[in-house]
């Protein structure tokens, strides 16, 4: 068992990086990326793979307490230090402190800070969850409209707390897969999910993510710890059933996930984890708690998704063929499902209007990678080590989630995808303490499948816009 990253393999990461950019900067001279986007995908990749390397190792034997310590600060602080840096770089950019195009961030700012913030409490309450056809985006606006009462009008603020919660999402990680992976591989999660630079980028945004992923993780922690634990009460079974139905506040298909993972894991754990006369109480009470909950807004909303997955896959594709993506049409359900472990793919070439997609490219590149680990993980447990029950909980909210995404059309949309990251972190952390001299053959070749999917995905981003 391999309890850290091994420097060898990071380093190897970094040099695929740097030869993958250079190969597609040199193919396609003409839409090479700006310096910019050039640096911050250098330093997002060689900034995760080594730390994690060396963090991973130099942490892995300190005292549990200094360890949750050095993760918390080190979070905090990466995050924190983003937060400023971004709010300079987006204004000096395109001349407003949010990101490109910021549709939906922006307009979380001005009806958070001009209107529910100053609403009374009851009166916020009644119009988000009450008096309205649908609660997604309810739970957002709820949270950022109070956050706004005590910030005002500022917008660097708000995103210093996200950051907050996004530091408590790595701790959050680390107790759950601290049981689900040993302690070993649960502090290589842990590390793996503090440097990850999708999560740092959103805490510089305006946007839902990082509360939704929070709540996501604390919801998959406190159901885990349910399912494992031998004695419970009703704190312990409400309060996952309460975060489950938060996400639901926030996007709708999250939530069915949840509820969807959570039954899956009582199901499939195996009796020596969960023991059968608690499987029994908690399907019995699971029952109640969905009856007595599914209803209303929810209920309608749930079951609109879910008509309405195959619509929204072919209205996407429609709009983006109109909009010049000629081969986004190709881009199916059959398709997409069995690379969704390694979306989105990173975008090395200067496309118009693709310029959120340039600043986090370093961080899908380092997605991408990981997903030959993710790949080694299933493989492992289901086939090798046969512990795939014991794992249910995040595996199945991992897969059916990317399952509906590849059935939708936002298959390769990273702020969709996000919310899978801290599962498939996990999993990537499990994939990688199983190494070995046998199964790194499989890794060897990972290292020519990344560098042939980046060059053929830039093909396909100016293929696609007949730029070629």
């Amino acid at each position: 068992m391999i309890p850290y990253f091994p420097k060898q393999i990071a380093s190897k990461a970094v040099y695929i990086y740097l030869g993958s950019l250079a190969a597609v900067s040199l193919l396609f001279l003409h839409y090479t990326m700006k310096l910019e986007y050039l640096v911050l995908g250098t330093v997002w990749v060689a900034g995760f793979f080594l730390l994690v390397s060396v963090c991973s190792k130099k942490w892995q034997h300190i005292p549990r307490k200094q360890f949750m310590l050095n993760l918390f600060l080190v979070s905090l602080g990466l995050r924190w230090l983003w937060v400023v840096f971004s709010y300079f770089f987006y204004l000096h950019q395109w001349g407003t402190p949010f990101e490109w195009m910021a549709a939906d961030a922006e307009s979380y700012y001005w009806d958070a800070v001009f209107y529910y913030s100053r609403l009374p409490l009851s009166t916020m309450w009644r119009i988000l969850f009450v008096n309205t056809g649908t609660i997604s985006d309810s739970g957002y606006f709820f949270y950022l409209g109070n956050v706004a009462r005590l910030t005002g009008q500022s917008i660097i603020a708000p995103r210093l707390i996200n950051s907050v919660f996004s530091a408590l999402t790595v701790l959050l990680v680390y107790l759950m897969a601290s049981r689900n992976l040993g302690e070993a591989g649960g502090r290589l999660a842990a590390v793996m999910t503090c440097f990850m630079p999708n999560l740092i980028y959103y805490c510089g945004l305006h946007l839902k993510e990082t509360i939704m992923v929070f709540l996501m993780v604390a919801f998959m922690e406190r159901a885990d710890y349910l399912i494992r634990s031998r004695r419970f009460n009703v704190v312990s079974v409400v309060l996952p059933v309460l975060l489950a139905l938060s996400l639901f506040s926030f996007r709708t298909v999250l939530g069915i996930t949840a509820v969807f993972s959570l039954v899956t894991a009582v199901v499939l754990t195996s009796a020596n984890t969960i023991g059968r006369h608690k499987r029994w109480v908690l399907i019995v009470w699971g029952v109640l708690a969905v009856a007595t909950l599914w209803g209303g807004t929810v209920r309608s909303e749930s079951e609109s998704a879910w008509e309405m997955r195959f619509e929204n896959q072919v209205a996407k594709r429609e709009a983006q063929t109109q909009a010049g993506n000629r081969w986004a049409k190709y881009a199916t359900g059959t398709v997409m499902a069995p690379i969704m472990f390694m979306l989105p793919f990173p975008t090395m070439v200067d496309v118009e209007q693709q310029y959120n997609q340039q600043v986090i490219s370093g961080g899908n590149y380092v997605r991408t990678f990981l997903g030959g680990f993710v790949l080694l993980a299933l493989y492992m447990a289901i086939f090798v080590r046969k512990n795939w029950r014991d794992l249910s909980l995040v595996g199945s909210f991992v897969m059916v989630y990317l399952a509906i995404l590849s059935a939708s059309g936002f298959s390769n949309s990273e702020r969709f995808l996000l919310p899978a990251l801290p599962g498939l972190l996990i999993m990537a952390a499990y994939g990688i303490t199983q190494l070995d001299a046998k199964n790194y053959r499989y890794v060897r070749v990972w290292y020519y499948v990344v560098p042939t999917v980046i060059i053929g995905w830039a093909v396909f981003k100016l293929g696609s816009r007949g730029l070629l």
